[in-house]
């Protein structure tokens, strides 16, 4: 990997370095672009071998990036926004001033692109520069024509902007310990260092950037409980300012906590659902969902026969309105909060996932108020890890289908019916692994490899 970080380096600083793009070199535009992403490989060739998947991730965009930047008809502009992207989802503080530095390059290209405005903000949101975050949130809001995909974003400005105001509330109680933002932009403006006896006192401020703030939040708390003791009113409601100011500087907060009255499930509540009903697993093919839409169609009528049906994680091929009672998913990728909402409607959504942060995020991030009746809750989202529901046996470490963990699933709360799998042949085949289990548990195979019943 060193070896190709290295030669890319060098090919970055020679197209960075040509004076323009008259026969095919890089657009004029965007070198400063390729200048920045050249010092931030520089820096990482310096600081030794690369173990983390995401910055090689981040290496290979910066990779397609220069391959656009120096091909005719190609979309550097959208190149530039991708690798800006791949940043932050990098994650640490050099990355995320890698993204800033490449969303004010975009804006200086295209002063309109919503794309790059909202690439600013989600930098100055990992910088803790969340006023300036805002400011960029609301001019991409601004040339956003569709307010709907840009809902996370409304979410985030609103989050920001009510973390200000209980620190504006705390000043209220004490405006003695206000930090003035011109303080503030001179302590993280000046050139040279300043000695601990030149700055500003450590104050107050939601000008501050987040990590600042909430120390300075922190450290006002102890004092005037030290001074006051915690029984005094203005304590007592300075301290649960700084909960509140916590709680929204970790996550958003949810629009509706309570998903539509959605019933949080585990594993007795989804033992009685199935109990003594029968259930099929309908695979996502695009020769099963015609079948399946097909006037009159045997399968759909099969389908419609079961008492409750399977659908597992992104159904691209079955139509909107086909039934689905339950609706299993698999948190996959370093970000799972990131992706489309969960919005089919099921009566019932697992959602597989490790570690446990990453699944409570995804859940608040993509669940739907109202697109289901009960959410299976904490004891339910790693089946095939629990000693208690799999008698701890051995994994042989490849990752399981969806599929698979609803059938062990099924198979530990032995209550069901019947279970039945529909259209996992040809190419919807479980893997060999997984085939097996199912094949030393079939009773029955039907309608040439259509149908295969478990129970």
């Amino acid at each position: 990997m060193g070896q190709t970080l290295t030669g890319l380096l060098t090919s970055v600083r020679a197209m960075a370095a040509r004076p323009g793009r008259p026969t095919g070199g890089p657009d004029p535009c965007l070198l400063p672009a390729l200048r920045i992403c050249g010092d931030h490989l520089a820096a990482l060739a310096a600081s030794g071998p690369l173990t983390d998947a995401r910055r090689t991730r981040l290496i290979a965009s910066i990779g397609a990036l220069t391959t656009a930047c120096s091909t005719p008809g190609a979309d550097g502009f959208d190149a530039l926004l991708r690798t800006g992207q791949q940043a932050l989802d990098t994650g640490g503080e050099a990355e995320s001033r890698l993204a800033l530095a490449l969303a004010e390059e975009a804006i200086t290209v295209r002063a309109r692109s919503k794309g790059a405005w909202r690439l600013r903000g989600r930098a100055l949101d990992a910088l803790g520069r969340g006023e300036e975050a805002i400011t960029a949130y609301e001019r991409h809001l601004t040339l956003q024509q569709n307010p709907a995909a840009s809902h996370d974003v409304a979410r985030r400005i609103a989050t920001l902007r009510a973390a200000g105001d209980r620190i504006d509330e705390a000043l209220a109680l004490f405006p003695d310990e206000s930090t003035s933002a011109a303080d503030t932009a001179a302590r993280h403006t000046d050139a040279a260092p300043r000695s601990d006896a030149s700055r500003p006192a450590a104050g107050l401020s939601r000008h501050l950037p987040a990590a600042e703030a909430r120390t300075a939040f922190a450290a006002l708390v102890r004092r005037r409980t030290a001074e006051r003791g915690a029984a005094d009113p203005a304590v007592r409601r300075l301290a649960a300012l700084y909960t509140e100011h916590r709680r929204l500087s970790e996550r958003d907060p949810m629009a509706d906590p309570l998903l539509g009255g959605a019933e949080p499930i585990g594993v007795p509540a989804l033992r009685r659902l199935v109990a003594g009903r029968t259930v099929c697993l309908v695979a996502d093919t695009p020769l099963t969902a015609e079948r399946e839409q097909r006037a009159g169609s045997p399968l759909a009528a099969l389908i419609e026969g079961y008492d409750i049906v399977v659908r597992c994680d992104a159904l691209r091929h079955a139509a909107p309105t086909a039934r689905t009672d339950l609706h299993a998913l698999t948190l996959r990728g370093d970000t799972p909060w990131n992706g489309p909402p969960w919005d089919r409607r099921a009566g019932t959504r697992l959602v597989f996932g490790d570690p446990l942060a990453h699944w409570r995020l995804a859940l608040r991030s993509r669940l739907v108020p109202g697109a289901q009746d009960r959410v299976g809750d904490a004891s339910l989202r790693r089946p095939l890890h629990d000693p208690a529901l799999l008698g701890g046996e051995a994994d042989d470490g490849s990752p399981p289908t969806t599929a698979y963990a609803v059938l062990r699933l099924l198979d530990f709360l032995g209550t069901p019916a019947r279970v039945d799998l529909i259209g996992f042949d040809g190419p919807a085949a479980l893997p060999p692994r997984e085939r097996e289990w199912a094949g030393a548990r079939a009773l029955d195979t039907n309608d040439a490899g259509t149908r295969i019943t478990l129970r």
